[in-house]
């Protein structure tokens, strides 16, 4: 069972997990042994998942997310399987978290009468720095 938060779980049934041999350091070990972890969750179809969480997961543009809607996620950061098995759960977790809080909404702002004075100061100032460069042929 992984927790995400008091009120939502997802059950081990759903979570498919197959381990690889990982790249990188481990010596002769990383040869015989597979340590790294793919952990596969399928976001469009998941009972577990309430269907506003869900819409917003599939919302996001991440490279993790298949066409189909399953969640993919390798972890081969640590030299052993345990390691890495807990390290694709926590990054799992993390991600149906980020979907339980719906985004603030963006609210457009003007600009300040004097941010705008000081962004056209800002650019006189740079004309005149510009302009003590050039050489001038007075006739």
């Amino acid at each position: 069972m992984l927790a995400i938060d008091d009120t939502l779980s997802i059950p081990d049934d759903e979570l498919v997990e197959r381990f690889v041999r990982a790249t990188g350091p481990g010596g002769q070990n990383v040869n015989k042994v597979a340590t790294a972890v793919e952990l596969r969750f399928d976001v469009a179809n998941s009972p577990s998942l309430p269907d506003l969480v869900r819409e917003r997961l599939l919302a996001k543009r991440d490279r993790r997310l298949t066409l189909d809607g399953v969640f993919v996620i390798s972890a081969q950061r640590f030299r052993t399987q345990d390691r890495n098995r807990q390290d694709a759960r926590d990054r799992l977790a993390a991600f149906i978290a980020s979907g339980l809080r719906a985004p603030k909404p963006r609210v457009a702002t003007k600009p300040t009468r004097a941010s705008r004075q000081r962004r056209l100061d800002a650019k006189r100032g740079r004309s005149t720095i510009k302009q003590g460069r050039t050489q001038r042929e007075w006739d």
